[in-house]
């Protein structure tokens, strides 16, 4: 299809909301599969009280950690005042707009119990002139429909009968979301509207502006295609929340989440590639997306769901690219980008690069974000482990048989060979003694060297953190006050 035009259009008043950075991916794939096909981005800003700089660089620094290169933009929606205004200037010699002093309480007094909502055109025909409190309204037509030819939820019609006369300017002069919308896309020349169903109500209203530019800028464009893509819901299907949902791209990116599961796990957020495979790379997403294959219904977005399809990308990573993936959580100091939401637990002097290279790939296959690295490695570098208390108490402080076997433990690790396979021998025969299985023999040796339960393999370790240190820490662990 020659000359197609998507735009992504998002308010800088937030964070990047996932449903945003969805919609963003979808206009991105139905761009990239046509090689003459353009990308846009538009930071509508109009609204200047809620709108801040920080959520800007946000939503820039959003796409290109998913990787949606842009073809042109970013455009600033106030940036393009005066084609706004030109449009107030065609609509009224055309007109289709009016004067309306109405205010709410007024509408509402006449109104009295009639509960339709809508404006109800009292001011059509007064012949008001601009003044301090006039808003300039759209006159709707009063008969017939408009019908919204939709990718994804076929034709949509609107009696325009139930479309009241809405404010396009306020009485500031200031043009609102929906002619200024339409004279953005109108003069960026988009085809296709790719959006949340969210605005499937505005979009009648849209295309009235439209058609009616068309005429009266005697500019004939195009409407363009439309297509209102599936809420994002919760575990109750309920509406994401700002508030009670973890929604927010930035935050998915500081808990080590990878761009490429990310956009994995988006495109399956409504639509789904052929097959039976999760993991797909984006190069087979964006030959398979159909606009017409999107569902109606709305998508659940699973974060457990997610983080699990995160752990088979990162499982599937070189050795290097693992280390690469790694250095905002484990060297920040190294890195352009790093973690905004927490602190690295040690000092870059602490910090050794080719012990954690060793270290690597004991948690690679431990691990579902990134963001859970370094817990599990923080004994290599600390001066002393994070300990669990709950985890020390059960294993050694309230289990005298715990202490024993510390204490028989460091008398065989000073004499053993230093690799893994001798120490899990000894770790066993320890236990034989003591009548433990290995899976409890190695419980007090673990807490005492990690300060966890949980971590990487336990003897490969000891093998990389060396005989000296590994007595240290268990004598350390013996000098702990016990549970009585």
């Amino acid at each position: 299809m020659a000359g197609l035009r998507v735009r992504f259009a998002p308010s800088p008043t937030g964070f990047f909301h996932v449903g945003s950075a969805r919609t963003a991916l979808f206009n991105w794939f139905v761009a990239r599969q046509h090689p003459d096909g353009v990308f846009i981005l538009r930071i509508e800003d109009t609204d200047a009280e809620r709108n801040r700089e920080e959520w800007v660089d946000g939503i820039l620094d959003a796409l290109a950690w998913l990787g949606l290169d842009l073809d042109e933009g970013p455009y600033r929606q106030s940036d393009n005042a005066t084609a706004h205004t030109l449009s107030i200037e065609q609509l009224m010699d055309g007109g289709y707009l009016y004067f309306c002093d109405c205010t709410g309480d007024a509408l509402a007094e006449r109104k009295g119990d009639d509960k339709t909502p809508g404006y109800d055109g009292f001011c059509r025909d007064r012949g008001l002139v601009r003044g301090e409190h006039t808003a300039l309204r759209f006159r709707t037509p009063d008969e017939g429909h408009t019908v919204v030819h939709d990718a994804v939820r076929g034709e949509v019609e609107f009696s325009n009968s139930t479309i009241d006369d809405f404010i396009v300017a306020k009485s500031s002069g200031a043009v609102l979301y929906a002619l200024a919308n339409v004279t953005d896309d109108r003069q960026d020349r988009i085809t296709h509207v790719i959006r949340g169903e969210d605005h499937l109500s505005n979009t009648p209203k849209q295309m009235l502006l439209w058609e009616a530019l068309n005429e009266a800028s005697g500019s004939v464009l195009a409407v363009p295609v439309y297509a209102h893509l599936p809420l994002l819901v919760n575990e109750q299907r309920k509406k994401l929340s700002k508030r009670k949902d973890p929604v927010a791209t930035e935050s998915f990116r500081d808990q080590g989440y990878l761009s490429e599961t990310f956009v994995n796990y988006l495109a399956l957020m409504g639509w789904s590639p052929r097959g039976d495979e999760e993991k797909v790379p984006t190069t087979t997403l964006i030959e398979e997306f159909r606009l017409e294959d999107v569902s109606h219904s709305p998508a659940f977005f699973d974060v457990k769901k997610m983080t699990h399809l995160n752990g088979e990308y990162i499982r599937a990573l070189g050795a290097e690219e693992f280390l690469e993936a790694c250095a905002p959580w484990v060297c920040p100091w190294s890195t352009a980008w790093r973690p905004t939401d927490r602190e690295v637990p040690w000092s870059e002097e602490q910090f050794d690069a080719e012990l954690f290279a060793r270290v690597a790939p004991l948690i690679q296959e431990r691990v579902a974000t990134l963001g859970e690295v370094p817990a599990l490695i923080s004994f290599f570098f600390l001066d002393a482990p994070v300990v669990d208390d709950a985890a020390f108490d059960k294993s050694v402080g309230g289990d005298p048989l715990g202490r024993t076997l510390l204490v028989a433990a460091i008398e065989r690790f000073a004499e053993v060979e230093w690799d893994a396979a001798s120490l899990h021998e000894a770790t066993i025969q320890i236990g034989e003694l003591l009548e433990m299985p290995l899976r409890k023999a190695q419980a007090p040796i673990r807490c005492a060297v990690t300060g966890s339960l949980v971590g990487p393999p336990l003897f490969e370790s000891l093998e990389l953190l060396g005989r000296d240190r590994t007595l240290v820490l268990l004598r350390d662990a013996l000098a702990r006050p016990f549970k009585k």
